[in-house]
């Protein structure tokens, strides 16, 4: 993948594309699940949106703060932490969801099937001593 300079603008494009491709975006991203992930800003109280690539399994859909592998987690999911009741997008579906973190064999098991098919987060997880977080989107 492309290294990214300006997350702001690259955000900006992907959310465009995703919306007006039924949930697809082309670029860095295409190919790649995506999800849109709403969300208030612990401090700012700013609306804010990021795309994520998600593991879904069935009805549900999980994200993985791994900014990376960067050493500290990403300003989304300290939001979500303190605002968990919010909405996501996936494919042309929009639906208020709640935001759930995991915790011991639950996470292990879902980041390592993340990292089975999408190897990077395997990567962004050598990259870091912090345990990257894992939080399912549970359909409100």
């Amino acid at each position: 993948m492309t290294e990214i300079t300006d997350f702001t603008e690259f955000n900006r494009q992907v959310i465009a594309e995703f919306r007006a491709n039924g949930g697809k975006a082309g670029g860095a991203v295409e190919g790649m699940p995506l999800v849109l992930v709403h969300h208030t800003g612990a401090r700012s109280g700013a609306e804010r949106i990021t795309p994520l690539v998600p593991y879904v399994d069935g009805d549900r859909i999980f994200i993985f703060a791994s900014k990376g592998g960067s050493p500290e987690h990403p300003a989304w999911f300290h939001n979500l932490v303190a605002n968990p009741d919010t909405e996501a997008e996936y494919g042309a579906e929009r639906f208020p969801v709640v935001a759930r973190v995991l915790s011991g064999p639950e996470r292990d098991d879902i980041y390592s099937r993340q990292a089975a098919v999408q190897p990077q987060f395997g990567d962004y997880a050598q990259r870091t001593d912090r345990l990257i977080p894992v939080i399912e989107l549970v359909r409100r």
